[in-house]
């Protein structure tokens, strides 16, 4: 199995999702959770905002739900905003609902080792501790243009 912090397994992860649940997301645009969410969908990907306190506003053009079971057909990943105590029950969710499934990943601040191991049991690859915005423009060359040493060489001789 892969090293699963190696900049590799986070590129494989982000170049193959295309369907992401976001746990938590918030209405408010100065949250995390709002301008992740915005981010991942300015870049196409296809973004499913997940909170009970919203349900039934609209957020990127899509519809709030309040849970993962409301959502209609299969998410490649599964990004949460919770707090790491409130990891389990997600996950068990999420390997119930989607079939499919192939990450689950828990935000800055996020961990849940047995939760993670869970849901590696299963199959499904872990990133905990990371935002996947953060990832995508480091790793896709974003915060180069910002004069921000990624540690992610780009030129090949």
């Amino acid at each position: 199995m892969e090293e699963t912090d190696s900049d590799a397994f986070l590129k494989d992860i982000l170049t193959r999702t295309r369907r992401i649940a976001v746990v938590g997301v918030s209405m408010n645009e100065v949250r995390p959770s709002y301008y992740v969410a915005r981010y991942l969908t300015l870049k196409g990907f296809d973004v499913i905002p997940v909170n009970p306190g919203h349900v039934g506003k609209s957020l990127f053009g899509k519809t709030v739900v309040g849970a993962l079971h409301e959502i209609e057909g299969d998410v490649d990943m599964v990004d949460i905003f919770r707090r790491s105590e409130h990891v389990p029950p997600i996950v068990d969710e999420a390997l119930s609902q989607f079939p499919d499934l192939r990450t689950i990943w828990m935000q800055i601040g996020v961990v849940h080792a047995e939760a993670a191991e869970v849901a590696r049991a299963r199959g499904v690859d872990v990133v905990m501790n990371r935002c996947p915005k953060i990832e995508y423009q480091r790793l896709f060359g974003e915060l180069r243009m910002g004069g921000f040493n990624t540690g992610v060489i780009s030129s090949k001789l």
